[in-house]
């Protein structure tokens, strides 16, 4: 049996990995220059403005885009937030565990980058296995909101660098 997933089931994992984000940010902060930690703590400020804006888009799906999507024995469910939990801001490991307290700004901004970067890749995937009355165009939103992210921190980056 092919196991489809459905945009509630992406929509808990985007939260999940929005909240490793801000953990991430939080933890990357500690130690830091004033400066730098609040516009660290900025970023995680954002991860959890994404996160309740994906909150809010799962509380508006429709009942078929909620439905199970026929995975009985959740097996498939857990599989993708074990991908999420160990690729994209690692929740079981401690994100700081990363960090050896060293870096610098542009360090920690090329690593969310990065990061921020494999999500996306990650969206776009699991978009190919949402059938469209699951709400596949619903995972559209999620990968708007990470470009924008990744934008956002690259913005960040360059705004570092001498200017000539």
């Amino acid at each position: 049996m092919t196991i489809h997933f459905n945009a509630d089931e992406i929509f808990e994992i985007a939260e999940q990995i929005e909240n490793n984000g801000a953990r991430f940010y939080r933890r990357a902060a500690q130690g830091k220059d004033e400066k730098t930690q609040q516009l660290l703590l900025d970023l995680a400020g954002m991860e959890e403005t994404h996160f309740a804006t994906f909150e809010k888009l799962r509380e508006a799906l429709t009942k078929l885009e909620w439905r199970p999507s026929g995975d009985t024995d959740g097996q498939s469910v857990q599989y993708l937030r074990s991908i999420a939990d160990g690729h994209i801001f690692d929740a079981k490991a401690d994100p700081a565990a990363k960090l050896t307290g060293d870096e610098t700004l542009a360090d920690i901004l090329n690593i969310a980058i990065k990061l921020e970067k494999d999500s996306v890749i990650f969206y776009q995937e699991l978009r190919q296995i949402v059938p469209e009355r699951l709400g596949r165009y619903r995972i559209d939103h999620i990968v708007g909101e990470e470009m924008r992210h990744i934008v956002a921190l690259s913005e960040q980056l360059a705004a570092l660098k001498p200017k000539p």
